[in-house]
């Protein structure tokens, strides 16, 4: 049985936290492919306008050059509109029949998780994983979502962070790869 490992997000930017995420996931779950998969707008945040499509889908390609063990797909930027997990879980499904399918999420989402569009297929389609950031421990899923914590290397920060360190002149070095960095140097983005 094939196990896919399915990263949604906003990556507004991307940043060191999600490779981190990401490189766990492959490992604990011995997952054979990964795919990013940027949302066009999050259900949960409509007042929230991501960056521009392009510009998230530039800085993911930059923090993923030279990576062979994953994949950007693209289809819920394509879709446009209000991204929902389902309709992803959906085209995977058909994509990958048998498929063990895993999607990532952050632990603030987890709780959120019956709130989701058709959240009961959802439950059946997917097991959810974390890793809990630093300080936090195992996380419950509520029913009937099945999931489970990886070990991982927890790493305290967020897309929202990095965009107030930058808006207000801070350095993010250190916080996304080196050439994220510069692309949002030289191109004065998120300021």
């Amino acid at each position: 049985m094939q196990r896919i490992g399915l990263f949604g997000g906003s990556f507004d930017p991307v940043h060191l936290g999600h490779l981190l995420v990401a490189q766990a996931a492959l490992e604990e779950l011995e997952l054979e492919r990964l795919f990013f998969i940027p949302a066009a707008q999050s259900p949960f945040k409509p007042e929230r306008k991501p960056a521009p499509a392009d510009q998230r889908l530039r800085l993911l390609r930059l923090a993923l050059l030279g990576q062979t063990w994953c994949e950007i797909d693209e289809q819920e930027i394509r879709r446009g509109g209000v991204s929902y997990t389902i309709d992803t879980a959906r085209v995977y499904a058909q994509r990958f029949p048998g498929a063990r399918l895993f999607y990532l999420i952050g632990t603030d989402n987890v709780r959120d998780l019956p709130k989701w569009r058709e959240s009961q297929e959802l439950a059946r389609s997917l097991e959810f994983v974390v890793i809990p950031r630093p300080g936090e421990f195992q996380v419950e899923f509520p029913a009937p979502f099945r999931g489970r914590s990886l070990a991982g290397f927890p790493f305290g920060v967020s897309s929202s962070q990095i965009r107030a360190r930058l808006k207000a002149g801070l350095p993010v070095a250190n916080l996304v790869p080196d050439a994220v960095a510069e692309a949002i140097k030289n191109e004065r983005l998120y300021a």
